[in-house]
């Protein structure tokens, strides 16, 4: 029976140090593979640059930083990086998941969103509830809550923890107990079409 021998790995040599050229194909490369913001963009090159390094510069921090601000501003002008877009997909895309404003925001300031941003792709009243009806039938909470029927309530210790579930996951208070109150999924529904009808 033939023995198994592993294959010694040999040590990978140091990456080469960031140029010009090389910090422009590593942006390109990440703008086409992500749908990213400026800052997030940042925080790549930045990571970077402190991985391997300004090539043949004494001072290559500086150096690195100033070629990373000048490289985004292009990037920004060119169209490859649009924060308002990426803040509008972002948003739909946690809203269509069932997260609430809070953690939409809180998503955006991560990504180097500016606030007035942010604030413009904010989910109205009616996308707050619908958002917070994906994340109730997802995880069966409130009117979607199992073997609930139309006229019991929730058990007290059952109800704080799907509370708890909602607000964990960015809804407002008012929206949580609105949606939780409701006892079954036909009300819920109404629930959610007033305010879309409102707007």
């Amino acid at each position: 029976m033939p023995r198994f021998h592993p294959k010694k790995s040999r040590p990978r040599p140091d990456p080469a140090p960031i140029d010009a050229a090389r910090l422009n194909a590593l942006a390109l490369a990440y703008v086409a593979r992500f749908a990213t913001s400026a800052g997030k963009l940042e925080t790549f090159l930045s990571r970077k640059l402190r991985e391997r390094g300004w090539e043949g510069e004494e001072d290559g921090a500086g150096q690195g930083k100033a070629a990373i601000g000048a490289l985004i501003a292009r990037f920004v002008t060119l169209g490859y990086v649009d924060d308002a877009g990426f803040a509008r997909m972002r948003s739909g895309s946690l809203l269509r998941r069932g997260f609430g404003a809070r953690r939409i925001a809180q998503d955006l300031n991560a990504a180097g969103i500016d606030e007035q941003i942010r604030a413009d792709v904010a989910p109205d009243e009616g996308a707050a509830r619908r958002a917070a009806l994906a994340l109730a039938r997802k995880k069966g909470l409130g009117p979607y809550t199992r073997g609930l029927g139309a006229e019991e309530g929730l058990d007290p210790a059952l109800r704080e923890k799907q509370v708890a579930s909602l607000l964990r996951a960015g809804h407002a208070m008012s929206v949580t107990r609105a949606l939780i109150a409701l006892r079954d999924p036909e009300e819920a529904e109404r629930w959610a079409a007033e305010a879309e009808e409102e707007m």
